[in-house]
């Protein structure tokens, strides 16, 4: 159960980090490489665009890698599913059965209605 937590965890930062990058990159080249418009900067402009591309990729396969490992650890509670079979069992053979109605009698026409004949 614990390691179902923390592989929910990851993939729920993941995305939160994914999303994120994806909103600060714009597709016509600009975005967050854009602002960083002035001469002295530490990266330049295609460097922050690449560095956001590789990041999102990254963060795209980890975001894979993690839900398909996530299939290995779901917890698997077979006593919960039987127990619930055997309640269910139990109220269907302990409800008592309905015997069907032999003198039903349909009900009179309504007004502006004719009977039908059978």
């Amino acid at each position: 159960m614990g390691a179902y937590i923390l592989i929910t965890v990851l993939i729920f930062i993941t995305c939160v980090l994914l999303t994120l990058v994806v909103l600060v990159q714009n597709s016509k080249g600009g975005g967050l490489a854009s602002n960083f418009s002035s001469s002295n900067q530490f990266m330049g402009v295609r460097k922050t665009a690449d560095f956001l591309e590789k990041t999102t990729w990254t963060l795209a396969i980890t975001l894979l890698v993690l839900s398909l490992f996530s299939i290995f650890v779901i917890p698997r509670n077979t006593n919960f599913e039987n127990q619930f079979d055997t309640e269910l069992r139990e109220q269907i053979e302990n409800t008592p059965e309905q015997q069907p109605i032999d003198d039903f009698q349909p009900p009179p026409p309504q007004e502006g209605q004719e009977s039908k004949p059978e």
